[in-house]
């Protein structure tokens, strides 16, 4: 049964199933596409969102310095993934990856972690979504919207538990949702022109705000960089600081949804890599100079705000009121992106897992005309839609960062195991400096892990326990490599 469990699917075999004409999906993204795919991802809830409570709860200025210490973790990680996708370009991401290295178990646990880290990101982006585009429509068109149809009917408090708010259902998080995972099924290749139109649109208002805010930037409210801690970690300090660049993480899930695209690449083994470290490098440029920017404009404890963006340019008065319904637009264009990426990549995991048995095949089933696992983005849009209309977003979110760190995790040491056990394999792109990289690139990840809240934790103890259960359930019995 152990032996069993930590089997490893051959990479020759992986290949070969990648190209079986029957299941093939379409080849259509060049690098490019993949760059704006992972820039769709990343600059969204990070920037519009995110960076303001983060700054204002965690870290204060310093959060400069959290986005920093995210960035040089998935630059590792990033390394990593790279020489994962140029070798095996298949759907999946890190399943795949860890299915070819660690063995079904861990490919498994990676899997269902994956499916944790996109749906209830797709769906936290979405209640983002909705709250920009209620605002946009209150302030900027004077349409106010019915509250019992733009809010989750239930609230959670720490200390008072689920708390009934009077509304019905988040209607426009729904509804965008709906709209996204209708695009999807359609194809990939139309998706993705959709997305770079977007990307264009969100880059040209984030640059807006570096270019005329940083004439706004006072020096008084980036001083102290970093606010003394009050007792408690994570509260400010270097904890703070830790806690900050944990929480933030959430917003660099875009370049590993770029690798879920590997098999519709035009040429995965040099398309890949550009793809995801170019993304990453633009992002987190442009994730730093934001956040100096903003900090610089408003004083750090004002930005727990649900558009802490838009608060800063209305702070400074007059001279930037020109800018705010750009900002507005930018958002609503940006997080749009970020939920065509989720829904993107998520059903492409239930692919690759059915395909190998760990789940029924109707996941796997590909559309007769477009080519898309149709199936599973109508399962995947279908549950999004109902997280999004019915939980907010404080909940949906708190898993989205721990998932993403583990499977970063994995994906580094996944590299240290396939150079040990398989040092002759063609490594297209090679990551630098083994084991340097994959080792600081995982303990990265921990460290910020470990720098969570411990509620976080016990709920992805839980729902790993829940996958396993399906796991021993289920899949171990219809496992296509160990039941041939």
């Amino acid at each position: 049964m152990g032996k069993n469990l930590f089997t490893t699917k051959s990479i020759s075999k992986l290949l070969d199933q990648a190209s079986a004409d029957e299941h093939s999906l379409k080849r259509t993204l060049g690098p490019g596409n993949l760059v704006a795919l992972g820039i769709g991802a990343v600059i969204g809830a990070g920037i519009f969102v995110i960076t303001g409570t983060a700054s204002a709860q965690y870290a204060g200025p310093a959060i400069v310095i959290s986005f920093i210490i995210s960035g040089l973790a998935c630059a590792f990680a990033g390394l990593c993934y790279a020489e994962f996708a140029s070798m095996i370009p298949i759907a999946g991401s890190a399943y795949t990856y860890a299915y070819a290295t660690m063995g079904e178990f861990i490919a498994w646990i990676i899997g269902w972690d994956l499916i944790l880290e996109y749906l209830f990101a797709s769906s936290t982006v979405a209640v983002g979504w909705s709250g920009y585009v209620v605002n946009f429509f209150k302030e900027n068109l004077n349409i106010d919207m019915p509250a019992y149809l733009v809010n989750a009917p239930y609230t959670h408090d720490q200390k008072l538990g689920w708390i009934a708010t009077g509304a019905f259902i988040n209607l426009p998080a729904v509804l965008i949702v709906a709209l996204v995972s209708v695009l999807l099924v359609v194809g990939i290749k139309e998706s993705a022109r959709f997305n770079n139109i977007i990307v264009i649109v969100k880059l040209a208002v984030v640059l807006l705000f570096i270019i005329f805010g940083f004439s706004y930037i006072r020096p008084e409210n980036l001083t102290p960089f970093i606010p003394p801690n009050t007792g408690e970690f994570g509260h400010y300090g270097y904890s703070g600081i830790l806690r900050g660049s944990g929480v933030i993480f959430f917003a660099y899930i875009g370049f590993d949804a770029v690798s879920t695209a590997a098999q519709e690449a035009k040429n995965p083994q040099r398309d890949m890599p550009i793809g995801m470290l170019g993304s990453l490098a633009v992002c987190t440029i442009l994730y730093i100079l934001v956040a100096i920017v903003l900090t610089g404009m408003v004083k750090y404890d004002q930005l727990a705000v649900a558009s802490p963006i838009a608060f800063a340019v209305d702070s400074v008065g007059a001279g930037l009121k020109w800018l705010n319904p750009l900002i507005k637009l930018g958002a609503i264009a940006g997080l749009s992106s970020v939920i065509l990426v989720m829904l993107m990549a998520q059903p492409r995991i239930f692919y690759s897992m059915s395909r190998d048995g760990l789940l029924p095949e109707i996941f796997g089933k590909l559309h007769p005309t477009f080519k898309t696992p149709y199936v599973s983005t109508i399962i995947t849009g279908v549950f999004a839609a109902l997280m999004a209309g019915l939980f907010p977003i404080s909940v949906l979110g708190e898993l989205v960062s721990i998932g993403t760190l583990l499977a970063f995790t994995i994906v580094c040491l996944g590299i240290l195991v396939l150079r040990y056990k398989k040092p002759d394999l063609v490594r297209p792109f090679k990551t630098p400096f083994v084991p340097v990289i994959p080792v600081l690139g995982a303990g990265f990840c921990l460290v910020q892990m470990y720098g969570l809240p411990g509620d976080t934790w016990i709920r992805l103890f839980v729902w790993m326990a829940i996958g396993f259960i399906i796991y021993f359930l289920y899949g171990k019995k219809h496992s296509k490599l160990n039941n041939p």
